[in-house]
């Protein structure tokens, strides 16, 4: 897979959640973790993200061990810290302070200098009324690009 291809997006967050703020953060990893985020190999599913003491870390992300990675390999669902100035680190602290609202990972990918990013955001948890609402909102626009072909 092209690097600058990697495109890695947690599809359930915008199902389940409001997303408010995004920001594009760095992240801390090894050698075989980057190899194996340029292949295509991470998933988003299941993970969330802290403020601990000023930082912020990513938990439950899973980066495959790297195939050719022998004894050198990394652990699959390490803790990662997120590389982001003060200022935002301290507006992302003020909004998930207040109740209902999270910090979720929504996409992993590659930018043109080559490093991996990760884009987070502020989310709030959708009831399953607004579930539903979104199912339709979405059948209905295949209904009307189905229309468009024809």
């Amino acid at each position: 897979m092209d690097a600058s291809k990697v495109n890695i997006k947690n599809k359930r967050a915008y199902f389940d959640y409001e997303i408010g703020d995004t920001y594009t953060a760095g992240m801390v990893l090894t050698g075989t973790e980057i190899k194996s985020i340029r292949s295509g190999k991470a998933s988003l599913t299941d993970s969330y993200c802290i403020v601990d003491r000023g930082e912020v870390w990513v938990k439950g992300m899973n980066i495959s061990e790297y195939f050719y990675g022998s004894y050198n390999n990394h652990i699959a669902r390490r803790d990662r810290k997120l590389l982001l100035s003060r200022k935002e680190i301290a507006k992302i602290e003020k909004s998930i302070a207040d109740p209902g609202f999270t910090l979720i990972p929504l996409k992993i990918f590659i930018n043109e200098r080559g490093y991996a990013k990760l884009m987070i955001g502020i989310a709030r948890g959708k009831k399953q009324y607004d579930k539903r609402q979104s199912i339709k909102e979405r059948e209905d626009k295949r209904m009307l690009d189905r229309m468009m072909k024809k």
